[in-house]
């Protein structure tokens, strides 16, 4: 069942058309990869399914709700939350304080604590730097944060914008490690990410966005073994 469907989705940036149409869907229990190189759209495209952009023409829809016209700070509530490109976390709060903002739609302090325990095992070097100022953090730490702030809300979709980008390969292993991790654990996402082989490894199913349109289409291993998308994206 799809958990996320996205329609002939069209956005703008005044006269120029940064997204064309474009449609594809999230299934409840799937890892689905968005590809594409820097400028394709993928970002506006997380950013307008979220409601931060407007859209100018298309349809969304989540767990059976059309969300379409619906603001970002409702459709947290409603089960959906991104982790941005860039982290974003706060900077001049504390680990725990990150963590708590992420908890902020939920009122159950026994709930509360049992998601903070489960990230703490999940993200154990976040434990060790709870009470650490988290623009203190290494990159690595950081996205770690930023992505178990978002789990703190109990999503049922998570969406991870270029959860890659700017670090070391070490840390990038480290953080699609967590990813399959996530997903064993039940979790559905929505994976946007510049570093096709990887997203690739992990996906069930995976789109290419060029230029504002999806050119392809596919399960995660048709697409790493595709010619066309291996000369464009995959290195030969």
């Amino acid at each position: 069942m799809a958990l996320l469907e996205v329609n002939n989705l069209e956005v703008y940036y005044g006269v120029i058309c940064a997204l064309k149409g474009i449609s594809f869907e999230v299934n409840e229990g799937e890892i689905v990869a968005l590809i594409g190189a820097n400028g394709a759209g993928k970002t506006t495209m997380m950013q307008s399914v979220v409601g931060l952009i407007p859209k100018k023409g298309g349809t969304v829809t989540f767990d059976g709700r059309d969300i379409t016209k619906t603001p970002g700070h409702k459709i947290v509530n409603l089960g959906m939350t991104q982790v941005p490109e860039g982290r974003r976390i706060f900077q001049e709060l504390t680990v725990y304080e990150n963590l708590m903002m992420g908890a902020y739609t939920k009122n159950d302090k026994k709930q509360f604590n049992d998601d903070l325990e489960r990230m703490f095992e999940l993200f154990p070097r976040l434990k060790e730097r709870r009470n650490q100022i988290a623009g203190t953090l290494s990159g690595g730490e950081q996205q770690m944060l930023a992505m178990s702030r978002a789990l703190m809300s109990n999503p049922k979709l998570l969406m991870l914008d270029e959860p890659s980008m700017g670090l070391a390969p070490i840390l990038v292993d480290q953080i699609f490690d967590i990813i399959k991790e996530l997903h064993k654990a039940g979790t559905t996402i929505l994976l946007v990410e510049q570093n096709a082989n990887k997203a690739l490894q992990i996906a069930d199913r995976a789109y290419v966005l060029e230029t504002g349109k999806i050119t392809f289409s596919g399960t995660g291993k048709e697409l790493a073994t595709s010619d066309e998308v291996r000369k464009a994206y995959l290195g030969g």
